[in-house]
């Protein structure tokens, strides 16, 4: 009636005025209404962004004026955690998924009863932007994996964001066996060592390959309720199979079975691969493993064939034999070996040619005959089918890994190598820009050598080949074919210093970018580009290092902390020989190949250059980047991502050695138990492992060897750190 009325009185003169005054008074009533509710929206989301009081319940005495606000808002928190939960329930249905299709084979683990957190989307995109813009140089970005699921990006994308912060304090003991009690300073330096250095690297602006701000998540890595089920992986590659490097999918043929480039399976592996069908039998000890291996071990279809082609191998009742006076290069291979050294005077095995990657493996007598001249020879498997050769020099025990050599950049630090060796590896250099030469140069120390000897090269593929040296401005110091050997061999520099670069006509291949990191290797693609050569002192790569044995204990002037890293050396030493080589039950007549799983300085293997074995340091990925200085003493590692399997075939390693790895690797890995099961592929049965860590860690940790049948030989724990010592048997289900 009131309305009625009003709207009579405005058709009356002056009406006009009336209309104007009403529509102004609903107008400033819409506004007022909109702010209140606006206030309103912006307190929640402000409130839900921060995270601080989800958890807190209303106080009793809360004025009434916010009572509106907390209802709205408690609604939106039971909103989102219906969504959460519900999203939750989702991932982990299809964990559960994963697991049963991961080659047919699953283990059976109960469902982890905690639940974390999860962040709004704001704020995620929020540390995304932050990650962005922190993320180093040194960080591989793994843009060319192939691509998963929706439902996996999504779940990987949220782990990656709670990653926990770097652990601090984990200080630990210094274990000398069951009787051997406390020892004169038992600190754990290398943890603390460690540890140190990611602070400081965190610190520094952008040096660390893997920072960010991460988020530290509560719970046990193992759940210590679960029970596991083993059951053996069902694939085509049965008892050699490397996850990361084997087709596993489709209808391929077993002869073209190798990736190009390296690529691991979207579900972790959670089965056993198998033992070779005419069994396992105990490998031949070092060092008449030189001579002969059993044939059994290392049984291949496309072996047999091989062993047929090549005179420097020899099928002998149960064993594969090499004898000393057989090789690849016709006249013996100590022929070959000396004849480098005549035709460069200046290359002296064992001197100052320490470290040589030999790449393609086709004959591992290269690498026996430099190991007797003190030659740590790394060789590299592809992965065409001459990579079984691979396995076979593991088994003879030299130092061996199996990488693809396509786009992307092998695992080592920039300027390693002290030489580089392709004998009749097969490669077109020249290719696609000449990108494999690329890498090379890369990876070659300033001043070092690349040795190619090839057969029955093509006019046109040696004026590429002469095209591509002179373009990155390598000097080729000789060319001869051997008479008897009937092999030609050239013999290249790489430049010591950037003052040639810039002589070139043609600045194609063009230099680097400054921000270019040449040390970033973890699944980066191979730059068409030249780095500089490293000029200041502060660079690793400048000078040569010292002469064998001296650069073992020679710490270069780009060393940051030198007294830390004498006193991770003497620590690794004394744990070594009070320890390791007397209280733990090791027969170490049985060892031969060594890994380090998360090296530091290359502190452990140093301890172990006077024994007969040599040692893989590997450095994972998100730790501080400490592999240029291992190369630097003479020592041979690798990057790596302990979330996939590793480069080398199934028992490879008579010996694993496992640092506070674990701790490290909690909130990165989907499934931790599947870094045990790795462990168990590529240790040999009769193997041993030595793991320290953190008690609540090992104690879990123990169940799950037990279920895989290896014997806990030694369990020592001290305030929260302890050691166990098992040895794997030759159980499969």
């Amino acid at each position: 009636m009131a309305i009625a009325r009003f709207a009579r009185q405005a058709k009356r003169p002056h009406g006009f005025c009336l209309k104007m005054t009403a529509v102004a008074v609903l107008g400033l009533c819409f506004i007022f209404v909109w702010s209140m509710f606006s206030s309103t929206s912006s307190s929640v989301v402000s409130q839900r962004e921060s995270f601080d009081d989800i958890a807190e319940p209303v106080s009793t005495n809360t004025k009434p004026s916010n009572s509106g606000t907390q209802s709205k808002k408690k609604q939106v928190e039971n909103h989102e955690s219906s969504k959460e939960d519900k999203r939750v329930k989702v991932e982990s249905d299809l964990d559960r998924k994963d697991d049963k299709r991961v080659n047919g084979s699953v283990a059976l683990v109960v469902e982890e009863e905690h639940k974390y957190g999860k962040k709004d989307e704001k704020e995620v995109a929020k540390e995304k932007r932050e990650k962005g813009k922190k993320l180093p140089q040194g960080v591989a970005k793994k843009n060319d994996e192939p691509k998963q699921s929706e439902a996996e990006d999504s779940q990987k994308e949220k782990e990656e964001l709670e990653e926990e912060e770097v652990l601090d304090g984990e200080d630990g003991i210094d274990i000398d066996g069951e009787d051997n009690g406390d020892k004169e300073g038992d600190s754990d330096l290398a943890e603390s060592v460690d540890q140190e250095s990611e602070e400081k690297l965190e610190d520094g602006g952008g040096e660390s390959r893997n920072r960010g701000r991460k988020r530290k998540i509560k719970g046990p890595l193992f759940d210590p309720k679960a029970h596991y089920i083993w059951k053996l992986c069902n694939t085509r590659s049965k008892h050699n199979y490397m996850p990361c490097i084997d087709i596993e999918s489709g209808t391929t043929k077993l002869q073209s079975y190798r990736h190009t480039e390296r690529s691991c399976p979207r579900a972790s592996l959670m089965c056993l691969v198998p033992l070779p069908h005419d069994g396992y039998g105990t490998p031949v000890r070092w060092p008449e493993s030189k001579l002969k291996i059993l044939h059994k071990n290392v049984a291949h279809p496309k072996l047999a064939a091989f062993v047929k082609k090549h005179s420097w191998v020899v099928e002998s009742g149960e064993y594969l034999t090499f004898p000393q006076n057989q090789s690849e290069f016709k006249g013996g291979v100590l022929h070959y070996v000396e004849s480098i050294e005549e035709m460069v005077p200046d290359i002296e095995w064992g001197k100052n040619i320490r470290l040589v990657l030999d790449i393609g493996c086709t004959d591992s007598s290269f690498s026996a005959s430099l190991l007797d001249k003190e030659v740590l020879a790394l060789s590299l498997g592809l992965k065409d089918d001459l990579v079984d050769v691979a396995q076979v020099a593991l088994e003879r025990g030299f130092p061996a890994v199996v990488s693809p050599l396509g786009t992307r950049r092998l695992p080592f630090p920039s300027t390693a190598f002290d030489a580089i060796h392709c004998g009749g590896c097969g490669l077109s250099w020249y290719s696609n820009g000449g990108k494999l030469l690329l890498e090379m140069n890369r990876i070659l120390r300033p001043g070092g050598y690349f040795i190619l000897s090839t057969k029955h090269e093509s006019i046109e593929e040696e004026e590429a080949m002469s095209r591509l040296t002179a373009s990155i401005c390598w000097n080729i110091l000789a060319h001869k074919t051997e008479e008897v050997s009937e092999v030609g061999v050239k013999i290249y520099q790489k430049p010591e210093s950037n003052g040639i670069y810039e002589l070139r006509r043609k600045k194609n291949p063009p230099l680097c970018k400054e921000n270019e990191n040449p040390d970033a290797a973890w699944h980066v693609p191979i730059k068409t580009c030249l780095h500089t050569i490293p000029s200041a002192i502060e660079q690793h790569g400048t000078e040569w290092p010292e002469e064998w044995p001296k650069r073992l204990d020679t710490y270069p002037d780009w060393l940051n902390d030198k007294e830390r890293v004498i006193e991770d050396t003497k620590h690794w030493k004394a744990i070594v020989d009070k320890s390791y080589l007397t209280g733990v039950g090791i027969d170490w007549s049985n060892i031969r190949n060594v890994m380090d799983m998360k090296a530091i300085y290359g502190g452990f293997a140093a301890a172990l250059s006077q024994q007969k074995v040599w040692v893989m340091n590997v450095v994972p990925v998100h730790a501080p980047d400490t592999l240029p200085f291992i190369y630097e003493r003479g020592l041979v590692g690798v990057y790596h991502d302990w979330c996939e399997s590793f480069g080398t075939y199934p028992r490879s390693y008579d010996l694993l050695h496992a640092d506070h790895l674990f701790s490290r690797l909690k909130n990165r890995c989907n499934k931790p138990v599947s870094i045990v099961v790795e462990m168990d592929r590529i240790l040999r049965p009769g193997g041993w492992t030595i793991i320290r860590d953190k008690v609540e860690i090992l104690d879990p940790l123990e169940g799950i060897l037990r279920s895989l049948h290896w014997e806990i030989r030694m369990t020592y724990a001290q305030d929260k750190e302890g050691i166990i010592c098992a040895q794997k048997h030759l159980w499969r289900p």
